[in-house]
């Protein structure tokens, strides 16, 4: 009945509706019909005896609420503004894609732009890594950036400490009681090589919490090791050559322009394209060569395969 109505019958009659609820609102200290359980009022006219324990709990919890920390609503509405004005040139439902939209067009240039590893970015990509670390360290390819500047000062434990929670955080089960060994002899065991400076509360929390590891054991501490790179590290990088290098190096694809011909000729020519699971297989496994050709050569191995093949 509701579907059939139309639209300005719906906001009429939704407008009854509450006007009937605020003038027949239940009395104060009535329970809803609905309500169930030992504590609900079979007499709704008896009143309900109020002990002294519940009085006390009611005063503490207005003496928390006045003393609890508010923000103006000017501030959290100059803060929406100003998220808006940051994002809005990257939200794709209000700023047109570059070089075109691969969904409109079948022109894959925008995909093949913005992969998770390219070897120069566009400059869109690198403005939204100043919005925040978070950003930046989402982005495989500017956490690649960030690792160049933390190399150069010599301070590149706390981003690996990051990475190395989140690998246990996701990881598999099996795996977890070994990550966590390998986390606490790399930065956190007196004399670690990858030492992290942490505060002395934190740090015996997470130590213990080691004995009997699980997926967020490493919360506290990699909250805190992001504080400090969010305060200190990331605004260094902003201002580092290494961000402006990048900057300068950054792509600026100009914007495609397909007549309806054009655009009905791709649509024609459709072809199914890579999956981004395949795309992100295909890069681990050259990451996986990389690292394997890297790795000094161990003679005595290779002589034993040559003579067990002979």
């Amino acid at each position: 009945a509701g579907r059939e109505r139309n639209k300005a019958d719906r906001v009429v009659f939704d407008c009854q509706e509450r006007a009937y609820w605020i003038a027949n609102r239940p009395p104060h200290r009535t329970h809803s019909a609905l309500d169930c359980g030992p504590e609900r009022l079979i007499n709704p006219n008896i009143e309900e005896k109020i002990t002294f324990d519940q009085y006390r709990r009611v005063n503490i919890f207005y003496q928390q609420a006045i003393m609890r920390s508010k923000v103006k609503s000017s501030v959290s509405l100059g803060a929406l503004v100003k998220y808006i004005t940051s994002y809005k040139n990257h939200d794709a439902f209000l700023a047109p894609c570059l070089p075109s939209n691969p969904w409109e067009t079948d022109h894959d240039a925008y995909w093949t732009l913005n992969m998770r590893r390219v070897e120069v970015p566009t400059k869109m990509r690198v403005e939204r890594w100043s919005f925040s670390l978070f950003e930046l360290l989402t982005d495989l390819r500017g956490r690649d950036d960030f690792k160049i500047f933390l190399k150069k000062e010599f301070s590149g434990e706390n981003l690996a400490f990051w990475e190395a929670a989140e690998e246990l955080k996701w990881g598999t089960s099996s795996s977890m009681s070994a990550k966590a060994e390998t986390i606490f002899k790399t930065f956190l065991a007196p004399g670690a090589p990858r030492w992290i400076n942490i505060d002395g509360r934190t740090m015996g929390l997470t130590v213990k919490g080691l004995e009997h590891p699980h997926r967020y054991v490493l919360e506290a501490a990699q909250t805190h090791v992001f504080m400090l790179m969010k305060k200190d590290t990331f605004f260094r990088y902003l201002k580092s050559p290494t961000y402006k290098e990048i900057q300068k190096k950054a792509l600026n694809p100009e914007a495609h322009n397909f007549s309806s011909a054009q655009l009905e000729e791709n649509a024609r020519n459709r072809s199914a394209g890579i999956h981004p699971i395949i795309l992100w297989q295909q890069e681990e496994e050259e990451k996986a060569k990389a690292a394997a050709a890297a790795a000094p050569i161990d003679v005595k191995a290779v002589m034993s395969k040559i003579d067990r093949k002979k």
